[in-house]
């Protein structure tokens, strides 16, 4: 099953988060994303024309964050947007931060 099919699963904390060799395992499916240095958060740019654009493109990712039930953190500014994917629980990367970047992916910049 694709990470697009999936859904978040709601996570309450008490599980560990991701090692790093797994997290790098994973980005597989989402080649565009980068993993931070101490391998607890994805993030991704994606480049605009122009401010609306990215606004626009952020709106979209609120909608599929909040149906999914989890929430990026995002920087908006002109002509870019970085959507940056963690568990904030677990102070970690989970297979929900991954399905949500698949998701993001989906929407096209």
């Amino acid at each position: 099953m694709s990470l697009t099919e999936k859904t978040c699963v709601p996570c309450q904390g008490g599980v560990a988060p991701m090692e790093r060799e797994q997290a790098e395992g994973m980005l597989a499916q989402v080649p565009e994303w980068s993993l931070d240095a101490d391998a607890r958060m994805i993030y991704r740019r994606f480049k605009f024309r122009n401010f609306i654009d990215a606004l626009a493109f952020v709106n979209r990712v609120t909608e599929v964050a909040e149906a999914e039930d989890h929430h990026p953190d995002i920087l908006l500014g002109y002509g870019y947007a970085e959507v940056r994917i963690q568990t904030h629980k677990i102070n970690g990367l989970h297979e929900n931060d991954f399905i949500l970047a698949a998701k993001v992916d989906a929407l096209g910049a």
